[in-house]
């Protein structure tokens, strides 16, 4: 299992960046953490990406990923569902409330 205070493992394919070192200082956790804030959609942003496939997709797996890492997979499996739903097509946004039928 992996140990969520753990640095990254490296492979073959590793990401190559100017700031590997400092990287190295956080845990595997905040990592994912700090993704999955990066990914979340925002409120001022979310007229505009709310149908978008692979921005609700990147967001809920990284969500999943935190999940994951924690030892929580029955947290992870539902969110990893819905962001399959989302590539594949088979869901879609509903309208926004105040969108919706007005009543008078």
């Amino acid at each position: 299992m992996l140990n969520p205070n753990s640095t990254p493992i490296t492979t073959a394919n590793k990401v190559h960046t100017s700031n590997h070192r400092d990287l190295q200082e956080y845990s595997t956790l905040e990592l994912a953490q700090a993704l999955a804030e990066r990914l979340a959609i925002l409120d001022k942003d979310w007229h505009r990406l709310k149908s978008n496939r692979q921005a609700r997709a990147l967001e809920l797996t990284a969500t999943a990923l935190v999940f994951l890492i924690k030892g929580q997979p029955t947290e992870a499996i539902p969110r990893l569902h819905q962001a399959t739903r989302w590539l594949d097509g088979s869901i879609s946004a509903p309208p926004c409330e105040s969108h919706g039928s007005q009543k008078n």
